[in-house]
């Protein structure tokens, strides 16, 4: 798309403001000229590796984190203490009951209870070539080269530290869950916002440091950075960590049933405040981690990260908010050239299977991972998904630099969209 055509579009989205500058801060405008905007710079700055990988390290105490037992219930309070921590302190819950009656919602996703995340898959024969050339793949994508098999592991022996098998020995039981979600309000135009989202839960008897301790650690570095009181947005931004995401992104849908007609509206009257502000684009973090490229003949992934390893920023194009998805993917984009520090970004149509999907009909949305999540995920390019080794210790600090610099570019692109400047 040219950038012409590509600004044109996010102007229809994002509305007229964006361009001219006014209210909504630099956005796209940043972008039609070669200056750096440095109070964008400066909260990037504030990102640091160490941080995040503490991050991901105080998430991975709490097990895989599958949803439904206390494991996950512990981490869902670490998690809003943290946010309060950092000075985010409106926290709020979405309370809900898993499994659903029935999905209400008619929305794009995944749905419904078992699926790849209900946590009855096969294991993974480890280093199982099943085929090479192109097939489909999910999300409307193709699968090239070689694959192997995927799935998620129930088998409790093959975790080989017995501490980590004890911790994660509690089953899912149904019942009542919670996810945990705080809010920058923006200072004068509270009444729209940016939705940011990873999900906290796991399965597969590691420690989900990867999928989706990254994600998650993310949104809360973000929630970090723009809770100091010295940084100021004219929109808000709602940080959300989503539960039941495994199940069939359970979180993501019950936020939307409850949330979804209250958008917009003051309450209580007069007071300037909305509970929940019009929705503008929804971005989601899942795996952020591992790009080692496609596996071998063998069956078998590099250890090392590749050197073409990058940010894939995915939309659905079968969606029905599939042009303005595209230019917020394209906008996202920009924001990695300019200011992130390590790898760069893709854009590609194909967003599938993650908490972006529920939302992908009702307004733009797009997911930022390691990989392709049809093409190259699906076909088994990390073979730590849903493993006994996706733990802490399994990654190294390039495959953690990924991670950051993903979030260094949601941060810059989301700072640009919500005007977010420092109070000097």
């Amino acid at each position: 798309m040219r950038p012409t055509l590509l600004f044109a579009s996010f102007a229809m989205f994002a509305g007229s403001a964006v361009v001219a500058q006014t209210p909504a801060g630099p956005g796209i405008a940043a972008f039609a000229d070669t200056a750096t905007n440095l109070d964008v710079k400066a909260l990037v700055s504030r990102l640091d590796l160490e941080r995040y990988k503490a991050t991901v390290k105080g998430l991975t105490q709490f097990g895989d984190r599958r949803q439904g037992t206390k494991r996950n219930r512990d981490a869902v309070d670490w998690i809003e203490a943290q946010l309060k921590s950092y000075g985010c302190t409106n926290t709020e819950r979405i309370t809900y009951m898993y499994p659903p009656p029935r999905d209400t919602t008619g929305r794009g996703g995944r749905g419904g209870r078992g699926g790849r995340g209900g946590g009855r898959g096969p294991a993974r024969p480890t280093g199982s070539v099943v085929g090479e050339g192109p097939v489909n793949g999910q999300g409307g994508s193709r699968e090239f080269g070689t694959r192997t098999q995927t799935g998620v592991n129930t088998d409790s022996m093959k975790q080989t530290d017995p501490k980590l098998r004890e911790l994660n020995m509690e089953p899912a039981k149904d019942g009542e869950r919670q996810e945990v979600y705080c809010t920058k309000v923006g200072s004068t135009h509270p009444d729209e916002m940016y939705i940011v989202g990873g999900h906290m839960d796991g399965h597969g008897w590691g420690e989900a440091a990867n999928d989706d301790g990254s994600g998650t650690a993310l949104v809360m570095e973000l929630a970090r950075v723009f809770s100091s009181p010295d940084v100021k947005t004219d929109r808000s931004i709602r940080f959300v960590l989503w539960n039941n995401e495994e199940t069939g992104t359970n979180g993501a849908r019950a936020y939307i049933q409850q949330r979804e007609a209250l958008q917009g509206k003051e309450s209580p009257a007069g007071s300037g405040k909305y509970p929940e502000p019009k929705w503008l684009g929804m971005i989601q973090h899942d795996m952020m981690m591992f790009d080692h490229g496609m596996p071998g003949p063998d069956g078998k992934v590099s250890p090392e990260q590749r050197r073409e390893a990058d940010v894939n920023i995915e939309f659905a194009a079968t969606s029905k908010q599939a042009a303005p998805a595209e230019a917020l993917a394209w906008f996202f984009r920009h924001a990695n050239e300019r200011y992130a520090t390590d790898y760069p970004a893709n854009v590609g149509p194909h967003m599938t299977n993650t908490d972006s999907g529920p939302f992908q009909d009702i307004v733009p949305a797009i997911s930022l991972r390691e990989n392709e999540r049809g093409a190259q995920i699906g076909a088994g390019w990390d073979p730590h998904w849903h493993q006994v080794t996706d733990v802490f210790s399994t990654f190294s600090d390039k495959d953690f630099k990924l991670g950051l610099n993903a979030a260094e570019t949601t941060l810059a692109a989301v700072a640009l969209l919500t005007g977010a400047r420092l109070d000097k």
